[in-house]
């Protein structure tokens, strides 16, 4: 559409040089010159008959004005022109003579809806070629829909999306490259199946010999290499069940079992519970309304973000801080240490599965790198977010839950 418009204004900037320049070399030599012929034809002083013969011989009009003679061939047109503020004198040095006897004849055009056509047709090919370039430019976008519908397509599969195939329009190579996405979309999603299918069995065949080499290790006697295996299967069975859970967690809604809660009872409850030995501060709003979500699986977000925050803010002369307030609309649980915090150049990778940093949280002070993976599954599970920030010192985990139920937020 620019370019069009574009192109419009040039040709047109372009016409009217070129009429410009040939109007000042060519034409208005000719037209000058016809004029003093005119006014001779009249002569001096002037005749009104043979100015009406050539007002009814010629498309013009003929004002003459001075001591002896008084005519005006078209009344309405002059009268017109003076109303609208136009000089009646413009063009004086090509349309206007002035003869010996102190007359002055003045020369225009008479058919005013003659000299009104030009510009109407002017308005009329703008509208015409303005018409065919917004015609021009909705087939264009006809032309490119396919591309809108892979693009949309190839978001709803990064974000595990792989229900709604692209659709497939036309048969040509827009279409063909939609089939061929759609091919490897359903390839990438047969694959990540195979391996969910594969970790479930793995983690479900696991349980049973690993609770009976548990059993067998409470048989062995007190000792370093007792407590050492114990707490070694302990973090294998840790690691299965996030494994598992963080497979539910992948089906999104489905996997929850909403209900309406109090935010601040469930985070005064986790730490009764879990956490009533260690220095925690409590900030909790408490005009905070309820909000339905699934108190279990949030639970288990809380308990990761507290083990997270106690585990890396040890030596910390603050304990950790736990904050629920109301913010845009959203409920907020913000949790936050005052440790060394991250390098900001990983910041932005935790979150992601098994992935733990190299500096500030080093493997020996626990974890498998499922826990923040698993916050952020459930996070999103309610059609919220989870977002990490440093905060010098520290880190800063805030959890944005939606005010309206999860069905809502499902539809």
């Amino acid at each position: 559409m620019a370019l069009a418009l574009a192109m419009t204004a040039v040709f047109l900037y372009g016409m009217q040089r070129a009429l410009s320049s040939g109007w000042s070399v060519v034409l208005r030599p000719l037209v000058a010159d016809y004029v003093d012929h005119l006014a001779r034809d009249i002569g001096s002083p002037p005749d009104v008959a043979r100015a009406q013969v050539l007002v009814k011989r010629l498309p013009l009009s003929v004002r003459i004005e001075g001591p002896q003679v008084q005519f005006d061939s078209h009344p309405r047109r002059w009268s017109h022109r003076h109303d609208q503020g136009d000089d009646i004198d413009d063009g004086s040095a090509l349309l206007t003579r002035n003869t010996a006897d102190g007359h002055r004849v003045s020369f225009g055009l008479g058919d005013a809806g003659w000299a009104a056509r030009p510009r109407a047709i002017g308005w009329i090919t703008l509208t015409a070629l303005l018409l065919l370039t917004a015609l021009a430019y909705a087939y264009v976008r006809h032309l490119l829909r396919p591309l809108n519908d892979i693009r949309s397509g190839t978001l709803r599969f990064g974000q595990g999306q792989f229900d709604t195939p692209i659709p497939v329009r036309r048969h040509d190579e827009l279409g063909e490259l939609a089939t061929q996405v759609n091919t490897m979309a359903t390839n990438i999603h047969g694959m990540l199946d195979a391996k969910r299918g594969l970790l479930l069995a793995v983690s479900h065949e696991l349980r049973s010999p690993l609770t009976r080499a548990r059993l067998n290790a409470e048989l062995v006697a007190d000792g370093h290499a007792r407590d050492a295996l114990l707490r070694d299967l302990g973090t294998m069975r840790d690691l299965i069940s996030d494994l598992l859970e963080s497979e539910r967690l992948a089906a999104g809604h489905a996997a929850l079992n909403a209900e309406a809660t109090d935010l601040n009872a469930l985070v005064r409850s986790v730490v009764d519970e879990r956490f009533a030995a260690t220095a925690l501060r409590l900030d909790l709003d408490d005009a905070l309304p309820q909000v339905t979500v699934d108190a279990v699986r949030l639970r288990l977000l809380l308990r990761n973000l507290l083990d997270n925050a106690l585990r890396h803010s040890a030596s910390a002369e603050q304990a950790p801080q736990v904050r629920t307030s109301l913010q845009d609309g959203q409920l907020w649980l913000t949790v936050r240490d005052f440790g060394p915090g991250v390098e900001p150049a990983v910041l932005s990778q935790l979150g992601e599965a098994f992935y733990r940093p190299d500096s500030a949280r080093q493997r020996s002070t626990g974890g498998i790198g499922l826990g923040l993976y698993l916050c952020r599954l459930v996070a999103q599970a309610h059609g919220g977010s989870l977002q990490m920030e440093n905060v010098q010192p520290g880190l800063r985990v805030t959890l944005r839950l939606p005010l309206k139920p999860i069905a809502a937020v499902r539809d």
